[in-house]
C-alpha cells in the first residue's frame, strides 16, 4: 500500500472517528495538512464509497456480514432437516465408490 493510499485511508477513519461527514473537501484537507500529494479522483471516490454509511459500524461488523446470510438462509427455507438427510445420503454413495482398492492396499 503506498504513502498516498495510506494517507487517504487515514483521513477518512479520522473524520469518522470524529463523527464527521466524510466529503471530498474534507478528506484533500487533511491529506494537504500532512503534506501528501493525491491525485484529485480519490477523494471523491472515497467520499462517495462512505457516503451515508458508518465507518465505525462498518469496522465492527468486519466478519459477521459473511456468516449472518448463510445461517439466514437455511432457518429461513425450514429445510434443514431434508438438506441434512440429502447430505447423508451423498456420504453414503461415496463410501460405496471405494472398493477396496486405494492406491496403498
Amino acid at each position: 500500500m503506498s504513502i498516498a493510499e495510506k494517507a487517504i485511508v487515514y483521513a477518512t477513519l479520522i473524520l469518522a472517528d470524529d463523527n464527521v461527514e466524510i466529503t471530498a473537501d474534507k478528506l484533500e484537507a487533511i491529506t494537504k495538512a500532512a503534506g501528501v500529494n493525491i491525485e484529485s479522483i480519490y477523494f471523491s471516490l472515497f467520499a462517495k464509497a462512505f457516503e451515508g454509511k458508518d465507518v465505525n459500524e462498518l469496522l465492527l461488523n468486519v466478519g459477521s456480514a459473511s456468516a449472518a446470510p448463510a445461517a439466514g438462509a437455511v432457518a429461513a427455507s425450514g429445510d434443514a432437516p431434508a438438506a441434512a438427510e440429502e447430505k447423508k445420503e451423498e456420504s453414503d454413495e461415496e463410501s460405496d465408490e471405494d472398493m477396496g482398492m486405494g492406491l496403498f492396499d
